[in-house]
């Protein structure tokens, strides 16, 4: 479920909420998704605020509305989330973590050593899990 962070928008942990759902493979193409209304009752927010949330996700063609049907996944939607998220959120956490390690004065041999070993950490986890 969705976890307020105080640090965003309700609206865009909203719009976020349902991308992470439509990656998950919770909501599919051209299938419908929550109302504002809705989506105010689960969260305990202002339809208003739910409705910027969904409008967000429209104006980036991640959904499309159907009047007097609601809103619905377009096609290619996950991909399109994929291709935001590696080039705003990846770049971002990259950009911060060579920030850090430039002030904490580790190599960039060192840096490239942590990242490959997290990434064989969170493998071995997902091996387990299957």
């Amino acid at each position: 479920m969705f976890k307020q962070d105080g640090a965003k928008p309700i609206y865009v942990q909203i719009s976020e909420w349902i991308e992470t759902e439509i990656l998950s493979g919770a909501f599919t193409e051209d299938q419908k998704v929550f109302s504002q209304y809705q989506l105010a009752e689960m969260f305990n927010i202002n339809p208003a605020t739910a409705a910027k949330g969904l409008n967000l996700l429209a104006d980036e063609n991640i959904l499309y509305k159907k009047r007097g049907l609601g809103m619905f996944v377009t096609p290619n939607a996950k991909q399109f989330i994929l291709e935001k998220r590696k080039s705003q959120t990846m770049k971002s956490l990259v950009s911060e973590l060579v920030m850090e390690s430039e002030r904490l004065g580790v190599s960039e041999e060192e840096l490239v050593n942590m990242i490959k070993a997290e990434k064989e950490k969170q493998r071995g986890n997902m091996d387990e899990r299957d």
